[in-house]
């Protein structure tokens, strides 16, 4: 009856040893998932502010970003605005002119070496062109109009060929 008992006594430490060394280990996954708990709660906390942060931005953008769209429109209404005051402006101004003889073509002048209109001295990189309709006189670039296929003439010969084009 000893042995049995010193057996079962035996068992039992044994049992609780086990025991033991379970809740161990219990505590010790315990304690790993409540340290995980913790740094998930950290990311979480961290991710919402990042979040609110970003939202915060977005939010600042777009109010930006109306701010500056209502001002293009202003700027595109003004811009309207002074283009019509200008149309209005040059019609008036056309009106005026309407009734305005065309300018004649001046003679060429003497010196084959300046423009027929500016007076500008041709060289290397001004062109001279000839007038190919009524002056026949030698013009610079800005002083003449391409009329495609038949090549380059004066404003004044232009003007006094197309008035519309004034």
């Amino acid at each position: 009856l000893l042995q049995r008992l010193a057996s079962l006594a035996a068992t039992a430490r044994e049992e609780t040893w086990q025991s033991r060394q379970q809740l161990q280990a219990q505590r010790q996954e315990v304690a790993r998932l409540q340290e995980e708990l913790s740094r998930a709660r950290q990311d979480g906390e961290r991710w919402a502010s990042a979040l609110q942060r970003a939202q915060r931005e977005a939010l600042e953008r777009e109010a930006t970003r109306g701010a500056e769209q209502a001002r293009q429109q202003e700027l595109v209404r003004d811009m309207k605005a002074r283009l019509l005051e200008l149309l209005r402006e040059k019609d008036a101004l056309w009106q005026k002119t309407e009734g305005i003889d065309t300018p004649v073509p001046s003679p060429v002048p003497r010196d084959p070496g300046l423009c027929a209109r500016c007076h500008k001295d041709f060289r290397l990189l001004s062109r001279r062109y000839n007038c190919s309709r009524l002056c026949q006189g030698k013009v610079c670039h800005t002083c003449s109009v391409d009329m495609g296929k038949h090549g380059r003439c004066c404003l004044i010969c232009y003007q006094q060929r197309q008035p519309q084009a004034t």
